[in-house]
């Protein structure tokens, strides 16, 4: 009987000795990290989260441009795994001579390794009050949760804009127009507010009106790129940015907004030259109309009959070894994604600046919907449109639930802006 326990006791310390063995040889096979991002991934916004959250921890990180879809992969850790399952992000544990095969894949075909090194520390540009509305942007960083910070008209003019890596700009009015919502929402309190909010801040700030306040903040915001600063803009505030800055000696602004007429020369006084993306566009001085100038192209959209079922824009493909950068910016599992309106929906294609990247376009349209393009030192990334997962987005529509659109082909092209000032100065090629 002693015999036998003692026979049992041993053959269970060996078993012990060999499962132990074997878990250890498992962990040490896992020597990376793949976050994939085809088809396959649970939750591709979160993963972008994964991915900022791995940088936070002091881990480099490596996009993997056009291999599956820019997968992400980094050296094994504990700490990384248990955050991809606690965010419902899907990715694969692999061994080195399975990393092999995949850098090996990477250096044949059109793909590159971009090295993710740094935190990028990110500002986001928004009036204090709540809008009645929703920022895609923000909705994005948010669900990913990336941290942010905001600022708006006196922290740009204090200078302290240059502490980002990173800037979006909300869907502002830097025409100092509020919108060109005078027509329907004129009586309404949120736009009331909104203009009393704006015409404190300009009378703080010693200007005398709030076209002239906002004129200097894009000026600023122009010379935040030119230091190195890369900026991203959605919606209306790519449009009106340049529109300012065309008309930096100028006066486009109707009486309904600022108290006095436009130039009636003001056309003809447009500098194109000071502008980041477009040119030769006609601006419109009516108060009543609901456009900032011809490079929307919202209302032929409108005209053309095209709706929901039938808007779509076309990403380019482009080298990755030769333009990681434009490349980074479209990475997705979708190379056709489906359209989305705004107060700004797309840009018209003839009024766009010859050196501009033109990222996607609505084929057979003659819209830009997503660009890109340097300044100085840094970069800018325009696109059109409110909300990637909401047609036709309303002011008081409820924000959309991106629980129910973590695959979108949409927000993942915001994403990408968001980790591309994270890359290697080195790798960014121009």
């Amino acid at each position: 009987m002693k015999a036998r326990w003692i026979k049992n006791f041993w053959l269970v310390q060996v078993l012990t000795v060999i499962l132990l063995f074997l878990l250890c040889t498992e962990v040490s096979l896992a020597q990376k990290i793949l976050i994939y991002m085809d088809d396959k991934q649970t939750d591709h916004l979160r993963a972008y989260g994964v991915a900022y959250w791995t940088l936070q921890q002091g881990q480099k990180v490596e996009w993997l441009l056009n291999y599956r879809e820019g997968s992400f992969m980094t050296n094994f850790n504990q700490a990384v795994e248990d955050k991809c399952n606690l965010q419902g992000v899907s990715y694969s544990a692999i061994d080195l001579s399975q990393a092999g095969a995949i850098y090996k894949e990477i250096e044949d075909n059109n793909m590159e390794v971009v090295i993710l090194e740094k935190v990028p520390k990110i500002g986001v540009y928004v009036p204090p009050n709540k809008e009645p509305w929703d920022d895609a942007v923000r909705l994005a960083l948010e669900y990913a949760e990336i941290p942010y910070q905001t600022i708006w008209d006196e922290e740009v003019l204090k200078g302290e804009i240059y502490k980002y890596d990173w800037v979006h700009l909300h869907h502002e009015d830097f025409t100092g127009q509020y919108g060109k919502f005078f027509s329907t929402f004129r009586n309404a309190p949120w736009y009331q507010e909104e203009v009393a909010m704006n015409e404190a801040m300009a009378a703080k700030l010693g200007f005398k009106k709030v076209s002239e306040m906002k004129k200097n903040v894009a000026r600023i915001l122009k010379n935040y790129i030119g230091q190195g600063g890369f900026l991203f803009a959605m919606c209306s505030a790519p449009e009106t940015f340049d529109i300012a800055l065309a008309a930096e000696n100028d006066d486009i602004v109707p009486t309904e907004f600022d108290g006095d007429p436009v130039d009636p020369n003001c056309q003809s006084k447009l500098d194109y030259s000071q502008c980041v993306a477009f040119t030769d566009f006609t601006v419109s001085v009516d108060a009543l109309e609901y456009r900032h100038s011809t490079i929307d192209t919202t209302p032929r959209k409108i005209m053309s009959g095209i709706g929901a079922g039938e808007d779509y824009f076309t990403l380019f493909e482009f080298s990755a070894k030769l333009d990681p950068v434009p490349t980074m910016l479209v990475q997705n599992h979708a190379a056709v994604i489906k359209g989305f309106m705004g107060q700004n929906t797309g840009f018209e294609k003839s009024l766009v600046k010859k050196y501009v990247a033109i990222l996607g376009e609505t084929q057979g349209f003659d819209e830009v919907k997503y660009l890109h393009g340097n300044y100085g030192r840094g970069t800018f990334t325009f696109l059109g449109g409110h909300d990637p997962e909401d047609y036709q987005h309303s002011v008081g529509d409820p924000p959309t639930d991106l629980r129910l659109h973590k695959n979108s082909p949409g927000y993942r092209l915001i994403l990408n802006n968001v980790l591309f000032p994270a890359a290697q100065k080195k790798e960014r090629k121009t």
